[in-house]
């Protein structure tokens, strides 16, 4: 799958263009993605742990090449991802349609999906300074930024920016670490060897019709660096623009070239940078404890991503996402729909949501992105480039020329906020999990200044009011079931959770998230069952034909010993429908 800043489609994804929405089908990054999707050119398999595939390469080098034989089509094992799926390619640009169907058709493979593309999500540019970062201070809709600083910078925490890699700047120089360039391919990574140490942006110009039918030329966005200079651009230095945790290092992770970039390449990065293993990559020296993804593409969140996603939540990294540049609901787009991750939709400068942001109700929360020129405004110009994001640059048009400073606009520039205020939170208080980040921010965002139609989360984040409340409570304990457990007709289930350490009994506000994958939840009860069988309801058959339970209810379980082993229990009422219980968590 190809990505972008911030936009895709189910077979591409794109980091999306921060100033105007692509078509319905898809965003499109600043520089223009192409608006068909390319053939495939490479695959991902996912083989059933109990398939010899599953471990051994030689065994999925035989099946893949058999399976190619039998579509008529050349197919070879290349590599085994971070997550244990393995990586096919197709040796050119093809149909693949009949090897896919090959795929589909054993047993023992898991998912089969397309290795499509996302391309970056930011928009134009213009000046410099602090006094012009209304996103950091503004009563009306910045984000209350300065007050936490007194409380906590981000020192100690390194945040991994997986995005176009870096160019140097000497507002950010002070701040970087060593991060890993993942794109394959030579030719997309314009570096002439693939994969390597060296994550410096080479730049993602290209040429019209480049990038598939109809896609027009574009200069190099440097959008991974002014993504990092929101994070943590060096502060008090008498020069540019301050970043929200300037105390905090930027790791960059280079999974973005000409075209934007893989999803086997984004999945690796996202598993090297949080700690974990890839074949034939060194181990990460300085693990990320957030990792932001201004990117994305068109089409529901993939096992791909998600197995990756759930992997690094598991290893302690907060991710956060982009929502999308295509005024639509943000579910219709990767990895923005995906589970555990802050999903952040942008608002502009009076408080309303950016014409451009996607929305839903999968959206977590909000954060100045900013608006470079007004909805009405001709496509492609800056007409208020006060209003846009300002952060550090470089004005080459295709490989870097001078460092300077300029206003974007996009979800792929409010993201970076929330990521900023995540090290905050982790610094202040290096014991919160990821899930006790989110609920964090979401609880302490406080309510748009303006509108919001189609759903902006629990609104705009708050850093101030986060850190305080963070840094001025105790940690309350938390505990998770991340395993599947399949729900299927007219059946019922039970995921378990055993709880220890807690003192005494439940809350009265027991926290119980519920993640249920199922298509038309109207079919289903859910209950929270206590340690001594008392049944607490928290849905019964509504929603109708809605999809998905994602939320996280309140109950009252004064009553109940808090140590023991708690159920959700899950009951499907009706035929047609099935889904799985993909996580649940108590917060007490």
């Amino acid at each position: 799958m190809s990505v972008t800043l911030l936009a895709g489609t189910a077979t591409t994804s794109l980091a999306l263009s921060a100033a105007d929405p692509a078509p319905a089908a898809r965003t499109l990054p600043a520089a223009g993605a192409p608006t068909a999707a390319a053939p495939a050119e490479n695959l991902i398999v996912g083989y059933k742990s109990t398939a010899a595939e599953a471990g051994s390469n030689t065994a999925a080098a035989a099946d893949v090449a058999a399976k190619g034989k039998k579509a008529s089509k050349k197919a070879k094992f290349e590599r085994r991802l971070g997550t244990g799926a393995a990586l096919v390619t197709l040796g050119t640009p093809a149909d693949a349609a009949a090897v896919m169907a090959q795929f589909r058709a054993d047993p023992d493979v898991a998912y089969v999906e397309p290795d499509s593309r996302a391309y970056a999500l930011a928009v134009t540019p213009n000046d410099t300074e602090y006094a012009k970062q209304w996103d950091l201070f503004e009563p009306t809709a910045g984000m209350n930024v300065p007050a936490a600083w007194d409380k906590t910078t981000g020192s100690g925490v390194t945040v991994a920016v997986i995005d176009t890699g870096y160019v140097a700047h000497s507002d950010l120089a002070p701040n970087v670490v060593a991060g890993y360039d993942f794109i394959a391919s030579s030719t997309a990574a314009r570096d002439g060897n693939g994969r390597d140490n060296n994550p410096a942006d080479q730049g993602d110009w290209s040429a019209a019709g480049e990038c598939g039918t109809g896609s027009t030329a574009s200069n190099s966005s440097w959008h991974g660096t002014h993504v990092a200079g929101t994070i943590a651009a060096a502060t008090g230095n008498t020069k540019g623009v301050a970043g929200i945790a300037y105390g905090a290092k930027i790791q960059p992770v280079r999974v973005l070239g000409k075209c934007g970039g893989a999803t086997s390449d984004i999945v690796d990065a996202i598993t090297w940078a949080s700690g974990g293993s890839v074949s034939g990559i060194p181990a990460n020296a300085t693990p990320a404890k957030v990792i932001n993804m201004s990117l994305g593409g068109s089409g529901a969140c993939t096992a791909t991503y998600q197995n990756a996603i759930n992997a690094a939540v598991g290893r302690g990294s907060t991710v956060v996402v982009a929502a999308g540049n295509s005024n639509a609901n943000a579910s219709g787009f990767s990895p923005a729909s995906c589970n555990n991750v802050i999903n952040v939709a942008s608002t502009n400068r009076t408080g309303d949501r950016s014409f451009y942001s996607n929305y839903g109700t999968i959206i977590d929360v909000s954060a100045p992105g900013g608006e470079t020129r007004r909805a009405t405004d001709t496509p492609g110009t800056v007409t208020t480039p006060e209003n846009g994001i300002l952060s550090t640059l470089n004005d080459g048009t295709t490989t870097p020329g001078a460092e300077i400073y300029k206003p974007y606009q996009g979800t792929s520039m409010a993201a970076p906020h929330i990521a900023g205020l995540a090290a905050l939170l982790v610094s202040a208080k290096p014991s919160l999990t990821p899930a006790q980040v989110e609920s964090a921010i979401k609880t302490n965002a406080r309510p748009l200044a303006g509108t919001c139609t189609g759903g902006c989360g629990t609104g705009l984040a708050d850093a101030a009011a986060t850190v305080t409340a963070v840094t001025s409570t105790p940690t309350t304990p938390s505990f998770e079931n991340t395993a599947d457990v399949t729900i299927a007709d007219n059946a019922t289930v039970e995921s378990p959770i055993t709880v220890s350490g807690v003192t005494g009994n439940a809350p009265a506000a027991l926290k119980v998230g519920v993640n249920i994958v199922h298509t038309y939840i109207g079919d289903l009860k859910v209950d929270l069952i206590a340690p001594d069988g008392t049944v607490y309801t928290l849905h019964n058959r509504t929603g109708g034909s809605a999809d998905n339970i994602n939320q996280t209810y309140t109950v009252n379980a004064s009553s109940e010993v808090a140590n023991g082993a708690w159920k959700l229990r899950v009951n499907d009422n009706a035929a047609n429908d099935t889904g799985k219980i993909d996580s649940w968590s108590l917060g007490f």
